[in-house]
């Protein structure tokens, strides 16, 4: 299944006349919209894979340590975005060696 593009509603939604003053959006050199979750959903499925038993046991883990049926520590960090892929690898990587020090 192939995606469609969104390249005419991407220009429709935003062009520079759209400004209202003269710092409005000054460092915004183009917008693409995301493809709605709805999409990704149907487009890209995790039933039955890897993944979906990865979220699944992760979920259930969490739970567990929330109603106290586990007495490890829970701390949930992470960058607000990623805009910069080769910047959350690395801090991909390191979190991943900090979870290796402190495992059980």
């Amino acid at each position: 299944t192939k995606l469609q593009s969104v390249e005419p509603e991407a220009q429709r939604w935003y062009s520079q006349d759209d400004k209202t003053s003269a710092t409005d959006d000054e460092r915004i050199l183009d917008i693409t919209p995301l493809p709605p979750p709805e999409h990704l959903i149907r487009f890209f499925p995790i039933r039955g894979t890897a993944m979906e038993t990865l979220i699944s046991q992760t979920r259930q883990r969490i739970r567990r340590i929330m109603r106290a049926e586990d007495d490890r520590l829970l701390v949930v960090i992470g960058p607000c975005s990623i805009h910069d892929p080769t910047a959350a690898i690395e801090y991909a990587r390191r979190l991943r060696a900090e979870r290796e020090k402190h495992a059980d």
